[in-house]
């Protein structure tokens, strides 16, 4: 689940000690130095000490440092989904590239945003303290294959439910 056994970051103030050469991808790879780090376990301590502050900026925080680092886009990518249950009672469980499991709930909700341009959708899903994940192509085609339409706001949507919540994928044409 998410949020368990991880720091209370949220609690500690430590004074900014700059920027940290750490760039987490748009696919959630994290570069040090120019070089991505392959120590899975390593990345898993990092994030559990990422946070995102009322600055729109991403730190590694510990008691005693606050470090920034940058993200391309979101610090997390949801890699699979689980599905339990049918349509209006569903529950839908995503896994994260950091191996955390989160449950699709109000706390925990997808939203899509739409390029402008290409009107392509980059979907996420809220994983703890601000912090989301993109959803991955192939777990959004999952989703979009688990999709009803659904009548939201006067308008007729695409999306799907998750512990008795309705979240939209996208308009219908």
């Amino acid at each position: 689940m998410s949020g368990k056994n991880l720091p209370p970051v949220h609690q500690w103030n430590p004074d900014y000690c700059g920027d940290i050469d750490l760039r987490i991808t748009r696919s959630g790879v994290w570069i040090y130095e120019n070089s991505p780090i392959n120590r899975q376990r390593l990345v898993k301590l990092l994030s559990s000490v990422l946070r995102l502050d009322e600055d729109g900026e991403y730190y590694l925080v510990t008691p005693v440092e606050k470090l920034r680092v940058h993200v391309d886009d979101a610090p997390f990518v949801a890699v699979e989904l689980e599905v339990h249950g049918r349509e209006t009672g569903q529950r839908l469980l995503l896994r994260t590239n950091v191996d955390e499991v989160v449950i699709v709930d109000r706390i925990h909700p997808i939203r899509v945003e739409e390029d402008r341009i290409s009107g392509e959708p980059s979907p996420y899903l809220m994983i703890r303290d601000g912090l989301e994940a993109l959803i991955s192509r192939p777990v959004f085609y999952q989703l979009a294959d688990l999709a009803i339409a659904y009548h939201q706001n006067q308008e007729k949507v695409m999306g799907v439910w998750s512990c008795g919540d309705f979240f939209c994928l996208g308009k219908t044409s």
